[in-house]
């Protein structure tokens, strides 16, 4: 099995690569200050699972896919963006609805909960920037002559969600605070719901316009 050297300095490339805001950091950010502090940790918990999705791919060969297929990234990433983008407008669209929503104070229901989590899984799952990452470092981890190559890729790659769930929830607390200040003026409100809708559009057409170097 894996090693704790092995693991630690997985974890330890990890981190470096999580601290560095990527689009998952800037999506619940968005969401933070869009629909609030409990939806963008639900959205956390969703894009951990995707991205361990991807570590799942990895450890069945996608990664290797990935890394040599330029038409396959390229089709990952262009879904990841264009989905992006079209939270972005639902946003900048709803921006008015935000005061509403927060007048009611309705409890959420298990369907929004479920939403909420597809779309940090789909982000999550579509993110470039550890796609790249774990296709490229993460087999480097594997020691081949132990065995299990599958199960110590499963192992090693539970540092990734795990490090990221962390990182990325403590800035869905730190926006959905700043959230609050905002929510004090509708004006405010409508203000929060259309930078977030704006930053997810840029954030998807940044992706999207992104290229890859083969």
């Amino acid at each position: 099995m894996v090693s704790p050297s092995h693991f630690a300095a997985f974890a330890a490339l990890v981190f470096l690569m999580v601290v560095v805001p990527g689009p998952s950091v800037l999506f619940t950010v968005s969401r933070a200050l869009t629909v609030g502090r409990r939806d963008a940790l639900i959205t956390v918990l969703g894009n951990a699972a995707g991205v361990y999705t991807q570590v799942v791919a990895v450890a069945f060969g996608l990664g290797a896919i990935v890394q040599t297929s330029a038409t396959v990234f390229t089709v990952i990433k262009l879904a990841g963006a264009a989905y992006l983008i079209y939270l972005g407008v639902q946003a900048v669209r709803h921006r008015r609805k935000l005061s509403e929503a927060l007048a009611a104070a309705a409890p959420t229901t298990r369907g929004r909960t479920l939403t909420v989590l597809r779309d940090g899984f789909v982000v999550g799952f579509a993110n470039p920037k550890s796609i790249v990452f774990l296709a490229a470092v993460l087999p480097q981890f594997v020691d081949h002559a132990a065995g299990g190559v599958v199960a110590q890729i499963l192992v090693l790659g539970i540092a990734l969600p795990v490090i990221a769930v962390v990182s990325d929830s403590a800035w869905a607390l730190v926006a959905g605070t700043a959230r609050a200040w905002f929510a004090r003026s509708p004006k405010r409100l409508e203000l929060v719901g259309g930078t977030g809708g704006l930053v997810m559009i840029g954030l998807g057409a940044g992706l999207a316009l992104n290229g890859r170097k083969d």
